[in-house]
């Protein structure tokens, strides 16, 4: 076989391999999301798009697109000034605890946005730790919500700019104040020109997971404070008015795609416009009384930003009856659930392990699609296509498997599959991007090599790329149980009464007046942050990179 002849069947094989990832989000991200906006938009066959412009006409709505936007560039804004001298001090220092360290801070970006939520109604809610000590409470104000958004994406913009910032060479700043530059003008002429690709993308991450916030909006908001994604499992679940809530979700799609592009261009640049050095000669012990107090600054802005609403939460889910919230858990009271609470751990356990399964499957495959850098813009928006469910209407996504998938072939509506497939969906995306990398820094001699060999496609990839990439593959899959264990906007549609995920479980006991719901709420939610926690460690231990990024 020659080697163009081995280069055809490896772009037939690619082509195979995408058909399977695009069939999938066809079916199960595509079609529920156009049902449920045909559902609204659609009467007797005819579409009427004026609809838009009706419900963008309310001034209620227009009340929740400017506070869906302006809290989201704040969120963006606080973080970045907060997250920006620890991503100088991990890509610039050694110190003891760093590994440590850096899994603290990772812990609340896989935390789900319901214990994210709860943590922060413990520290600043009713009864808090604030409200006890000072009397001040946080709830219902847009300062918690604030506040909540920079724990969760502190994590983001340390991994993502701290990635690249440690692999910028340094000699090229110090060549610069040799030549007569100030330590700032040296920053601001050579540095952030080399670091605004990855600020960009970082900033452009916050701002699309605080547009499309709802676990923690809906926790700590109250009444008072309505992103997108709120309104529209408002309108969905509660008023039933699906015209607006799919008026919503097309302005969502608009906002979100706008991102995502705007995100993949920035990408680009970062990969393609510097030249970067190995990240472990970067990093030195620091020096001067400077650089010790940043350093000392940074790990007091983690345990007050980080530590402190994860320790308020364990200590008040023991509360004054100590292992009582815990013991409650296995008694079924049948008011919230059909089945005892503790029950929902399983449960999720079983759902995401299947979800992990289906993400990885689809994710490698289409990572695998994706290899080649130099692929056309049909490859280029399918790998768009695959980052779509982190910011698309997650609500809408779970109320459209209900509306969609309600008839044979697919109509899914009582199985037990329905909410791993949901699940899947937003693992998908982390499996790509874990993989991707790595298989792209696969010599692409050594396959074609084995194709000429008369390996075939399948036996290529197992002999050739798995042994190279089987430690990345383990990443990819404990980022994606992570986040399949605390998807709550999709599932919150479609987990059966009898069968809760710890996520809707904690949202139910947290909607319910009285301490031991509240008591119980706190339990499983510590619960879930530790084994998303313990995920994350091992996440850490497989880590094969140096480069901070996701």
């Amino acid at each position: 076989m020659t080697r163009t002849a081995a280069r055809w069947r490896g772009n037939a094989a690619r082509s195979g391999l995408m058909a399977v990832p695009v069939a999938f989000f066809a079916v199960f991200f595509a079609y529920p999301v156009t049902a449920i906006v045909a559902r609204g938009l659609k009467t007797d066959g005819t579409w009427h798009l004026e609809r838009i412009g009706d419900v963008l006409a309310q001034s209620d709505v227009r009340q929740v697109l400017w506070f869906t936007t302006w809290q989201a560039l704040v969120s963006t804004a606080l973080t970045l000034l907060v997250a920006l001298p620890g991503a100088y001090v991990f890509a610039r220092f050694d110190f003891p605890g760093k590994q440590v360290l850096r899994a603290v801070v990772t812990v609340p970006f896989v935390l789900p946005t319901v214990v994210v939520g709860t943590a922060f109604m413990a520290l600043v809610g009713r009864g808090g730790l604030l409200d006890e000590l000072w009397g001040v409470r946080l709830d219902t104000t847009v300062w918690a919500i604030l506040l909540a958004h920079v724990f969760f994406n502190y994590a983001v913009v340390v991994r993502t700019v701290g990635g690249l910032w440690s692999q910028l060479d340094p000699r090229q700043e110090e060549a610069a104040r040799m030549l007569g530059a100030s330590r700032f003008a040296a920053w601001r002429t050579v540095t952030l020109p080399a670091l605004a690709p990855a600020v960009a993308a970082a900033a452009l991450m916050v701002f699309l997971f605080t547009f499309t916030s709802f676990g923690v909006v809906q926790i700590l908001g109250g009444p008072a404070f309505s992103t997108l994604e709120v309104e529209i499992y408002r309108q969905t679940s509660e008023i039933f008015d699906l015209s607006t809530a799919a008026v919503l979700t097309v302005i969502q799609f608009v906002a979100v795609g706008t991102i995502l592009a705007l995100h993949a261009w920035t990408v680009r640049r970062r990969e393609t416009a510097l030249r970067l050095v190995d990240a472990s000669v970067t990093a030195r012990r620091p020096r001067g009384a400077g650089q010790w107090a940043l350093l000392g600054g940074v790990a007091a802005t983690v345990a007050v930003l980080i530590l402190l609403p994860l320790a308020v939460l364990v200590e008040r889910s023991f509360g004054a009856a100590g292992l009582g919230y815990y013991r409650e858990l296995t008694r079924d009271d049948g008011g919230v659930f059909l089945v005892a609470p503790i029950e929902a751990v399983g449960n999720s356990l079983q759902y995401a392990v299947a979800a992990t399964a289906i993400a990885v499957v689809i994710g490698s495959l289409a990572a695998a699609a994706l290899t080649r850098r130099d692929a056309g813009r049909l490859v280029r928006g399918f790998d768009a296509l695959l980052m779509l469910p982190l910011g698309v209407s997650a609500v809408t996504v779970g109320f459209g498997f209900l509306i969609a998938l309600d008839e044979p072939p697919l109509d899914l509506r009582a199985s037990w599959i329905l909410v791993p497939l949901a699940q899947a969906l937003v693992g998908v995306p982390f499996v790509v991007r874990t993989m991707l990398p790595v298989l792209r820094a696969v010599d692409v001699r050594l396959r074609e090599a084995a194709a000429v060999l008369g390996a075939s496609p399948w036996r290529a990839w197992r002999e050739v790329d798995l042994p190279l990439v089987r430690r990345a593959l383990l990443i990819a899959a404990g980022f994606a149980f992570a986040v399949s264990l605390g998807e709550f906007g999709a599932t919150v549609f479609i987990a059966r009464p009898e069968n809760p995920t710890l996520p809707v479980a904690v949202a139910r006991l947290l909607g319910r007046p009285g301490d031991l719901n509240y008591g119980q709420a706190m339990a499983l939610s510590t619960i879930l942050m530790i084994v998303c926690a313990v995920a994350l460690l091992v996440l850490e231990r497989l880590r094969t990179d140096r480069t901070g990024e996701f």
